[in-house]
């Protein structure tokens, strides 16, 4: 009886990993320590509530861009900082249900926070929304530095997810101190084979990513 219970144990939790793509990994088994706060688990996001296809704050990403990942992250490392995570793949359901957010111009509980400056039936049109995401393709993540001490992270001059042009890579209107610590994530991500967003500090794709024309909606769980 033991060995079979063991055994369902077993089948139970390879079951699980096994729901994932080829070419898919999640994070932590190639950086167990990496910081993760998937924002679109949480109510902490321009939306206001948990997103579709968010079921865990299990970090998901091609398997290239792991291990490109964990280059950076051990670099960081050396100066007694770390990355932190805010997004990595997105299922094509969440991005459908930022779609359908966007369509209810009535509904701007986080409009304060996230797009003060910013009419909501612009989001599109500014390009801070998109019908079809980079993420899905599962090589894109949204991420920032954080103290390796007390894992604060570095004051990057706008809080991420901000809409606005806070958050442009080049704005000026912010103090050296917060252009310093830009230009450390932007020179460290660039550095390891990713490119960024000029209109989001916190964007990066991997160069080269294995799956350019295909987006996938299987759920992060």
């Amino acid at each position: 009886m033991k060995y079979t219970l063991t055994f369902l144990i077993c089948f139970v939790f390879s079951s699980f990993y096994a729901q994932l793509p080829n070419g898919f990994i999640y994070a932590e088994d190639v950086i167990p320590d990496l910081e993760v706060e998937l924002r679109y688990f949480t109510s902490n996001n321009f939306v206001g509530q948990p997103i579709e296809g968010y079921h865990s704050n299990k970090l998901i990403l091609t398997l290239e861009s792991a291990q490109a990942l964990k280059l950076v992250h051990e670099a960081l490392q050396e100066q007694n900082l770390c990355l932190k995570v805010y997004d990595g793949y997105r299922p094509q359901s969440a991005v459908n249900h930022f779609i359908k957010w966007a369509r209810d111009l009535d509904d701007t509980i986080n409009k304060h926070t996230f797009y003060p400056d910013v009419k909501k039936r612009n989001l599109f049109k500014d390009e801070y929304i998109a019908s079809k995401s980079g993420h899905s393709r599962g090589s894109t993540l949204d991420l920032t530095i954080i103290d390796g001490n007390t894992g604060i992270p570095l004051d990057m001059g706008s809080a991420y997810d901000f809409f606005g042009q806070e958050s442009w890579i080049d704005y000026t209107n912010i103090t050296e101190k917060q252009k310093i610590n830009r230009q450390l994530l932007q020179r460290f991500m660039l550095k390891f084979g990713f490119r960024n967003y000029p209109k989001e500090w916190w964007h990066f794709t991997l160069r080269g990513e294995p799956f350019r024309d295909t987006y996938f909606d299987f759920a992060v769980k």
